[in-house]
């Protein structure tokens, strides 16, 4: 092998092991990413804890309209 064949292998070899351990690096991060709890906005905070109430109030109005099933 002349030894401009054997930089030319040496260098492919070097990119192959660059290319591995950058994909292995995203791949850690997406892994690391998807354990990560997500941070809500103020906006989705604020929607989650309106739909709660919501959800309360229809509660408490199926409760009462029972109550006074009930009492017929």
């Amino acid at each position: 092998m002349s030894n401009s064949q054997y930089n030319d292998k040496n260098e492919q070899d070097e990119l192959q092991k660059y290319l591995e351990e950058k994909a292995r690096q995203e791949h850690e991060q997406e892994k690391q990413k998807e354990q990560e709890p997500e941070t809500l906005s103020a906006y989705d905070a604020c929607v989650l804890r309106e739909s709660a109430r919501v959800k309360e109030l229809i509660a408490e109005a199926q409760r009462e309209v029972k109550r006074g099933l009930d009492k017929e």
